[in-house]
């Protein structure tokens, strides 16, 4: 007897630790050993050496996984010399295409940007007015790199790309007004997308649209801008799609302001049973709205939209941009099916339009305000995390390389004590953990 309870015994062990060792090893898998890791059409590139950058083939279609999807299909390596790096499509960047120079365009666009005046007339009194005269005086506080650029001038592109993919920003959400149609201190520059496209894909990147509020914006317009832009662009190898919660995959459209319409609007644009709806129809996409105050939560979800976004970089600016609000707004979403988009970003700064609004100036403190803002979007684990800005150069928000001047008139802010990339290399570094954070959730 005492030799059977022994051998059952020793049985009962060696099946035990058989079982223990099996969920280990289970539990040990990331993601990446069951799905790949590649964005789709991008296998071939991993493991080649010895070129500079390796360029996707045309008619590619990277997407982004949405909630309820496991893969991790978010990312296109390259190798460059003697190492590997990646970018992320669930990384985005805002960017603007609004700027101009006597070189390019015949004079210079938004950087002679005029000093907006507050709406207190006895506010106003007190601070300066008129507009800035570059190229020594531009309206920033900060001096680019590049000086007072052109979004015309094709090196000026190039650069920008290069620029986004050293900061392993997969996405480039470009700011757009429709053709003939531009902000009230700009030009109409929709003319300029196709070479925006054209760069982005020279580098892998993807662009997305940020549909702006332009004067009679209305949901029927919206009908015809959606229309307009995926039958022009949607079969660019650039044009991004994002995998919805239901498997589709779609266009990814952000719509700044759109608490400007009133949702009974939005539901006919974005409801199935809408009077003008565009779901289920060719032109059917991923449709987030800004949330700025706490009420447009419900105004969201009743316009039929998928999710929200946050956008500005001032903490505390709003109940959208305040980070302590973040988890709040993401418990919502989930509760609701929608994406929840935070908006991380280097600081702000838009005194050089707006003298009057120092109060809501963020000071970078060495790039330690961007870090903060960005562990604050990764701790509410989000599918997307949007970067504000690549160059909003008004608002301070850019991440874009500046450099130190000094003029008669002028003391521009810079990166120093750190050379002019900083804010990309802070960019690279929270996308890849970022992702690498990704695949412990997924865990």
């Amino acid at each position: 007897m005492t030799r059977l309870r022994k051998k059952a015994f020793i049985a009962l062990f060696l099946f035990t630790l058989f079982i223990f060792g099996t969920m280990m090893g289970l539990r040990t898998l990331k993601p990446s050993d069951g799905f790949s890791d590649l964005a789709p059409g991008m296998g071939e590139f991993v493991g080649e050496r010895g070129g500079d950058r390796r360029r996707p083939v045309s008619n590619d279609m990277v997407v982004s996984p949405g909630q309820s999807h496991l893969a991790s299909d978010t990312k296109v390596v390259f190798t460059k010399s003697d190492r590997d790096y990646s970018i992320f499509y669930d990384v985005q960047i805002f960017y603007y295409l609004w700027y101009g120079n006597p070189q390019m365009d015949g004079k210079y666009i938004h950087w002679d940007h005029v000093l907006v005046p507050h709406w207190d007339p006895k506010i106003a009194a007190s601070h300066a007015k008129g507009r800035h005269t570059p190229p020594e005086d531009i309206a920033s506080s900060f001096y680019p790199e590049l000086g007072p650029y052109s979004s015309r001038d094709p090196t000026v592109l190039e650069s920008h790309m290069s620029q986004i993919e050293a900061a392993a920003a997969g996405v480039l959400v470009l700011s757009w007004y429709p053709p003939g149609i531009a902000d009230n201190h700009g030009e109409p520059c929709e003319d300029l997308v196709p070479a925006v496209m054209d760069a982005a894909h020279r580098h892998s990147i993807k662009v997305a649209f940020h549909i702006q509020p332009y004067k009679g914006r209305t949901d029927l317009s919206m009908h015809d801008n959606i229309k307009y832009i995926i039958d022009k662009y949607g079969n660019h190898g650039a044009f991004y799609r994002f995998r919805s919660t239901k498997g589709r995959i779609l266009p990814l459209f952000y719509v700044y302001d759109s608490y400007l319409t009133p949702p009974e609007a939005w539901a006919d644009l974005l409801h199935p049973t809408g009077a003008h709806t565009l779901r289920g129809t060719s032109y059917d996409g991923v449709f987030l709205a800004l949330v700025v105050e706490e009420r447009h939560k419900h105004d969201i979800l009743a316009g039929g939209f998928d999710g929200m976004y946050t956008y500005f970089a001032s903490n505390g600016f709003s109940f959208g941009s305040s980070h302590q609000n973040w988890k709040a707004v993401k418990d919502f979403c989930d509760g609701n099916n929608l994406l929840f988009v935070p908006s991380a970003g280097p600081g702000y700064v838009d005194t050089a339009v707006r003298p009057w609004n120092n109060h809501n100036t963020r000071n970078r403190v060495n790039g330690r305000y961007y870090e903060t803002s960005l562990q604050a979007a990764l701790s509410v684990r989000p599918e997307i995390v949007t970067i504000t800005s690549f160059n909003e150069w008004h608002e301070g928000t850019q991440i874009e390389k500046a450099v130190p001047r000094k003029t008669v008139t002028r003391l521009y802010l810079d990166y120093q004590p750190h050379r002019s990339d900083l804010y990309l290399e802070l960019t690279r570094k929270w996308a890849e953990h970022f992702n690498k954070e990704k695949d412990k959730w997924l865990m």
